[in-house]
């Protein structure tokens, strides 16, 4: 009797060590399955938060204020602030005036893929121009680390080319926590300082006026701009505490890019152009290329991303022509003029 339940106690105590082992091995893969939820979890979060900073692009017509993205782009400042060499410089201070006709076309009959806004449709109001020297004036301000601010520049340098010429353009980025695509700066822009301003560009026109404000910010970081009231405190001339502080008049201030062309405001960027289509997933071809491939693809002149910046570019010429009674040749193209109809400039 004793022996039998002997056995019977070592039978159990086997049982019991069995189960043990399956409990260890289903707490484990609980444990594991749980990690994998989280981690499914986080990836959804990251992946939701691009996707619902391309749909704020898409949804608020080119509207002004960057959000702070979680994208993972470049993430790189490979050349930054370094000035484009003569050959990117004359892609865009030469460029054919029959790019900017062609791509009016094709923004009017609306077979862009990308979506650049009429600015009577978009955020746009209008005001006496502001005059300098005799001439009106193109009046921006911006933020280095700022997405919409970035692709926005290119659109503005094709459009600034039609009255003058830049002398110096410098390599840039949008912030890693913005986007991190390649851009241009007007000037050399400190990209470490925790807060300041640069101001000017070397831009000449006998047309008009270029007055630039920038809100520098690390960009390593997110998004950062400060109230117009700090770009006016640090003006460094009277021009430019005049048109900073009409600017700020206007009440019209959403965050950047923040512009003035001719005689309208315009409350954020004119286009979203971030690659051969308007994004509708987490990632932007942009961000992925260099800035000599951005202007190589300004120079074919052959595909949506190209088409497009030039299409955002006649949206901003169309503003300025009237301000000089179309005395630029640009200004007499067909599509410019038609687009003034559109918006009743």
């Amino acid at each position: 009797m004793v022996e039998s339940e002997f056995k019977l106690s070592e039978q159990k105590k086997n049982e019991i060590s069995m189960y043990k082992r399956v409990n260890m091995v289903l707490l484990f893969a609980v444990i594991i399955l749980a990690v994998a939820v989280l981690l499914l979890s986080l990836l959804y979060q990251s992946s939701f938060s691009s996707l619902h900073n391309i749909a704020s692009l898409l949804n608020s017509s080119s509207r002004s204020t960057s959000p702070t993205s979680n994208t993972t782009s470049g993430y790189t400042i490979a050349g930054i602030d370094t000035p484009l060499n003569n050959t990117e410089l004359s892609a865009i201070n030469n460029a054919p005036n029959s790019y900017f006709e062609i791509a009016g076309e094709r923004l009017l009959n609306g077979s862009l893929t990308n979506q650049v806004v009429l600015s009577k449709i978009s955020n746009t109001i209008e005001y006496n121009a502001l005059y300098v020297n005799g001439k009106p004036s193109v009046i921006y301000i911006g933020a280095i680390s700022c997405i919409y601010c970035g692709e926005n520049r290119w659109a503005m340098a094709l459009a600034l080319s039609r009255f003058g010429s830049f002398s110096q353009l410098y390599k840039g980025y949008s912030s890693f926590g913005d986007g991190d695509i390649p851009t241009l700066y007007w000037i050399r822009d400190n990209y470490t300082t925790p807060a300041g301003v640069g101001y000017g560009n070397y831009y000449s026109s006998s047309y008009i006026n270029f007055i630039s404000a920038e809100y520098e910010s690390p960009i390593k970081a997110g998004f950062e701009v400060a109230p117009l009231s700090y770009f006016i405190g640090k003006a460094p001339n009277a021009t430019y505490s005049n048109a900073l502080s009409f600017m700020n008049s206007t009440g019209q201030f959403q965050g950047t890019p923040f512009t003035f062309w001719g005689n309208t405001i315009v409350t954020g960027a004119d286009a979203v152009v971030f690659g051969n289509t308007t994004p509708n997933g987490s990632t932007l071809p942009i961000a992925g290329m260099t800035h000599a491939q951005v202007i190589s693809q300004f120079a074919k002149f052959n595909d949506q991303f190209a088409w497009s910046e030039y299409a955002g570019a006649d949206v901003y010429i169309s503003m300025i022509c009237p301000t000089i009674n179309n005395s630029a040749s640009v200004c007499q193209l067909p599509a410019i003029q038609s687009i003034e109809k559109i918006e009743g400039i």
